[in-house]
């Protein structure tokens, strides 16, 4: 068996050097946005009416997921919902101005509204940051609506829980089931950089691992939980319905729309894979099982270089074996 020639020592090895965020790197963006935190809070014990309440760092950085590749900082801003403007390019330019408050010593040309976003350049240092607006009707437990970064729409949502639900998940495998995430990951970039109308979603990915997790998986061994991957989104054609029972009772989830149906653990009327079309999740399973397939090709190889072109694959040419 060519688990002899490449197996879980070599793959997290390869984690390390080529898919994994560092350490020193993560901790330092990190750092960055707690900065920005500190100044709209000191902005606001000046100015207690000031419509931006709270600036909260998300996405993969804030549930230690991110990549190497990281281009830029998800932070979500918590806006007073009635003081500012509904319409989505309204909203993004009323919030590029309070921005603009918060940081007079940013140049104003580098606080730019996007699609669905604003972006704060850095120059010299830390990565750009990618401001999510998210209009806050003052909940106690940080809910509100974020302006969903695909279309637009007003997704209800708590970041604070998220980060929660993902924690249970890292603490039930630790380290190993981040480590499958970015893996999981990479091979997503992998594939999209080969076939431009691919796409996956992080999010999508995440919970995926978080019921697989649920379920009883192992992730320890890290070509078998890959592979185990592979062989749930394959078998299971990406139509299997994903419900968590962290916040709420999956009994109360009605049916959604969708072919994809991968439910918001914070909000049971939110479907992550909303936007995931037949096409798309067809393409999604097509690539799991010839990943699973490539997988079994290398366990059946004899040498190391033969199983290691296997590998690369599933990975691309980062890898080397």
């Amino acid at each position: 068996m060519s688990r002899m020639h490449i197996d879980h020592a070599e793959i997290a090895n390869f984690a390390e050097r080529k898919v994994n965020l560092q350490e020193n790197k993560a901790d330092k963006y990190r750092a960055q946005v707690q900065r920005l935190s500190e100044r709209l809070d000191n902005h606001l014990a000046e100015h207690p009416d000031f419509a931006l309440k709270r600036m909260m760092l998300a996405g993969s950085l804030a549930n230690g997921t991110a990549l190497r590749s990281i281009e830029s900082i998800d932070v979500a801003c918590y806006i007073d919902s009635g003081e500012a403007p509904h319409d989505i390019a309204a909203l993004l330019n009323y919030l590029a101005e309070h921005l603009c408050q918060v940081f007079p010593s940013v140049n104003p040309e580098r606080i730019k509204p996007q699609t669905y976003s604003v972006m704060i350049t850095f120059f010299g240092y830390g990565l750009d940051v990618r401001v999510l607006p998210i209009l806050y009707d003052d909940s106690a437990q940080w809910d509100g609506n974020l302006v969903s970064q695909e279309d637009g729409a007003l997704l209800r949502t708590n970041i604070p829980l998220h980060i929660e639900f993902m924690r249970k998940r890292k603490d039930a495998q630790e380290t190993h089931f981040v480590q499958v995430v970015r893996l999981v990951k990479s091979w997503v970039q992998n594939v999209e950089s080969k076939c431009a109308k691919f796409s996956f979603k992080s999010f999508m990915v995440e919970l995926i691992l978080a019921y697989l997790c649920d379920q009883g998986m192992d992730f320890s061994d890290y070509p078998e939980a890959l592979k185990e991957f592979f062989h749930y989104v394959a078998r299971s054609n990406m139509r299997e319905r994903i419900v968590f029972a962290d916040y709420y009772d999956p009994l109360i989830v009605d049916p959604l729309p969708g072919p994809v149906q991968i439910i918001d653990p914070v909000n049971p009327k939110n479907n992550v894979g909303r936007l995931c079309a037949n096409e798309e999740a067809d393409a999604i399973v097509d690539a799991a099982r010839v990943a699973e397939d490539e997988i079994d090709l290398a366990w059946s190889e004899p040498t190391k270089e033969s199983t290691a072109y296997y590998w690369q694959k599933v990975f691309g040419s980062p890898f080397k074996g």
